[in-house]
């Protein structure tokens, strides 16, 4: 019982695997766009070759009615001889009569490629109308796929920034600053604390010459000053 629950699980798990990946709204699109690009392959190809066919259709209508015009002429050529005695007028009343045969002959054909060169027109102008429709859907579906991948990474990007938020301890951060405060702070007591030992631990004896030492200084200078206006002869001078 339980390896047919195990095996019902993993055959839901994969149709839930293939209808994320078919509900996947990105490879939707770009699907849907290589399957209009094959449209149009197909739209334009059909295109060409009705295309093709209107124009023969076309040439056909104008060389049967050439032809139709080419029989005419030379029925009245014959009807013209046969007027003038130059051929017999039976011969020549049935050689234009064939002439006339093969005109509406000509004419005939002449008319149905028209009506076929009609037919194909109207056909390229929907096949036209078909390729440009897609060739619009195409931009369009190319254009919201590209939003549509932008979207998807600001978003991946927002998620995964959030998610990184919301993984932060605030709380445990806090207190690590707090903890670092409290640790400079008895750094700095401490710093302070040995200075004051410092200075406790001087001497009278140093204490003495640091005082001595400040008079003597001054008293030296002023002794040197005599000295340096004397060499000069300053005193004198001033006396």
């Amino acid at each position: 019982m339980n390896v047919f629950k195990r095996i019902f699980k993993i055959g839901e798990a994969e149709a839930h695997s293939a209808i994320d990946k078919l509900e996947d709204p990105i490879k939707m699109t770009e699907q849907g766009i290589r399957d209009l690009k094959k449209d149009l392959d197909n739209s334009l190809k059909a295109l060409a070759e009705v295309k093709a066919m209107g124009i023969r259709s076309k040439n056909d209508a104008q060389n049967y009615t050439n032809k139709a015009k080419d029989y005419e002429n030379k029925a009245m050529l014959i009807l013209k001889k046969a007027q003038s005695g130059d051929m017999d007028a039976g011969e020549a009343d049935r050689l234009a009569s064939e002439a006339l045969v093969k005109k509406e002959e000509a004419t005939a054909s002449a008319n149905q490629a028209k009506a076929e060169q009609d037919r194909f027109e109207k056909n390229i102008a929907q096949l036209d109308a078909n390729v440009k429709k897609i060739r619009s859907n195409i931009s369009k579906y190319e254009n919201e796929l590209r939003t549509l991948k932008a979207r998807v990474r600001v978003s991946e990007t927002t998620k995964k920034l959030n998610k990184q938020m919301s993984q932060i301890d605030s709380t445990g951060t806090v207190s690590m600053l707090e903890r670092m405060k409290e640790k400079v702070e008895q750094e700095e007591a401490l710093a302070e604390a040995y200075g004051d030992i410092a200075n406790e631990s001087r001497s009278l004896d140093e204490e003495l010459d640091d005082a001595i030492g400040e008079g003597a200084a001054e008293a030296k200078a002023s002794d040197d000053l005599a000295a340096l206006k004397a060499k000069l002869g300053m005193d004198k001078k001033e006396e």
